[in-house]
């Protein structure tokens, strides 16, 4: 038997030279599909938006190589993060406004009177 590795250019996959033959392809079983979405922690939705920025997203997507939803996914993978550090901004510079805003400035201590001493020659 024959065991040596045939050695395969990571290019390969990605140029798609290999994996993209139909002769390879099957519909996934909905017991395969759910396993996947369970492992990568993703939940089906339901969205409504409109016709024409569904097209355009496809077109996108076509542009790309890759199905509108994955692209979607992708694009609202990267916007939550900047959002979520925009309104975590947001919420410190409030915060800190409101502290400094609030802040109590203790009085300062008049100076201490400087008191008489005696001297020697005020004893005799």
């Amino acid at each position: 038997m024959n065991t040596s590795k045939i050695e395969i250019p990571a290019e390969a996959w990605d140029t798609r030279a290999l994996g993209a033959s139909a002769d390879h392809v099957a519909v996934a079983d909905v017991a395969n599909e759910q396993a996947l979405d369970k492992a990568l922690e993703l939940q089906s939705i339901s969205i409504r938006l409109p016709k024409q920025l569904i097209e355009q997203y496809k077109l996108i997507a076509h542009f790309h190589g890759v199905g509108y939803q994955p692209l979607m996914r992708d694009t609202l993978t990267r916007f939550v993060p900047n959002a979520l550090q925009e309104i975590m901004q947001t919420q410190m510079r409030q915060a800190l406004d409101a502290a400094s805003s609030t802040r109590v400035v203790p009085k300062k201590k008049a100076p201490a009177k400087p008191t008489l001493r005696k001297t020697h020659k005020q004893t005799a």
